[in-house]
């Protein structure tokens, strides 16, 4: 935690945009230990004045949205705006089918399958639940796995201080029988309507066009072909549901970079730091799958995740993506503690003082022109 928090000093100093975590479970071996994104964010934030902080993302079908939302506001009010919400589905049976017994939410790897369209369901109640929580003074909620309030049909009755919040509480809450019939999350988020929502996917169209129509910032685990695909799907959906806006905005490719002095130390970083991770875990659950025996250098670049080398090979390769997609955000990965603290530092500042220059330098989102929009 404690190096955790020089990373994000580091990364504010250098002027990145925003750091982020993520929501895993269970990991035994030690390759993803992030089971409280919350809490690990509010350590960053009193860590930090500048930077935004968030996590991507809450795996919302293994949550309660509603408490996901309260959390959310609170983290937005501690860091005066400085926060955005990362969401996902959930693709790691070993935890997310424990964790999400309660919904009924199964992993899944955006295949088509009877798994994948209910955790797809899931998740979509999920996520309209949590922007009612956020958007509306007061509201109730009928889904296929959620009511609110509980039982929805006769509402809360009997409450002992129903009459108090008819009197001082939110509009509707009461209704005149004495029963709850709606509920307020407090606070509301500091930013209105809410913060930033950021979306993890793969290789999902439907994510695609999902994340369009609600102006949600589409985090992409792909290569440059198909988060160019998906940008221009995102540009066109967004069109056609009355929020038309420039191609790349709204998009943020995931990437994995090393800034070396030589090819043949970016091969061995790659070694170092990545191969484990990559040929053991990555790779037993997405579209690069490393046979016995495999190259696994070979295997990592031949993925068109990671990219680098010397400065001047990271530049070409990321202005090669950026003249072809002006995305308005780049989410970048590093393996650390695989990878150790002071050179994962050096890198970000390679990154920030070399590279993102080449693309346009780093300049925050706020510069540029974006919708916002809500469909509670």
């Amino acid at each position: 935690m404690r190096d955790w928090a020089k990373i994000a000093k580091a990364a504010e100093d250098l002027g990145y945009w925003g750091i982020a975590g993520i929501e895993h479970h269970f990991h035994s071996e030690g390759y993803e230990v992030s089971p409280s994104p919350g809490v690990i964010n509010a350590w960053l934030a009193a860590q930090t004045s500048r930077i935004n902080i968030g996590t991507n993302g809450y795996v919302l079908g293994t949550q309660d949205a509603i408490r996901v939302a309260e959390e959310c506001a609170v983290l937005d009010h501690m860091l005066e705006g400085r926060f955005w919400a990362g969401v996902s589905r959930g693709y790691q049976s070993r935890w997310t089918d424990v964790l999400g017994q309660h919904l009924g939410t199964q992993a899944t790897l955006s295949d088509g399958g009877a798994a994948d369209k209910a955790n797809r369901g899931i998740f979509e109640e999920q996520v309209e639940l949590m922007l009612k929580a956020w958007t509306q003074d007061s509201f109730d909620y009928k889904g296929s796995r959620v009511q609110v309030p509980f039982p929805y049909e006769t509402g809360v009755a009997g409450y002992p201080g129903a009459d108090t919040a008819a009197l001082m509480g939110a509009t509707d809450e009461v209704d005149e029988n004495g029963a709850i019939r709606k509920v307020s999350v407090t606070p509301p988020p500091y930013q209105r309507p809410h913060p930033p929502v950021f979306v993890a996917s793969s290789s999902s169209e439907e994510s695609v066009r999902y994340c369009a129509r609600n102006g949600f910032v589409l985090t992409s685990f792909s290569p440059a072909s198909r988060t160019a695909e998906f940008a221009r799907i995102y540009a066109d959906e967004a069109a056609k549901s009355g929020h038309p806006l420039p191609l790349g905005a709204n998009q943020a490719p995931v990437r994995w970079p090393h800034v070396t002095d030589s090819q043949a130390a970016f091969d061995k970083a790659l070694m170092d730091y990545d191969a484990d991770i990559f040929e053991n875990f990555y790779s037993k659950f997405f579209k690069h799958k490393m046979p016995v025996g495999s190259d696994v250098l070979q295997g990592i670049k031949d993925s068109g995740l990671f990219l680098g080398g010397t400065v001047d090979q990271a530049k070409a390769q990321f202005a090669a993506e950026w003249e072809e997609v002006p995305y308005e955000y780049s989410v970048l990965i590093w393996h650390w503690a695989q990878q150790p603290t002071d050179d994962l530092i050096r890198e970000m500042e390679l990154m920030a003082n070399k590279v993102y220059p080449e693309i346009g330098g780093l300049a925050g989102p706020e510069e540029r022109p974006r919708a916002q929009w809500t469909t509670p």
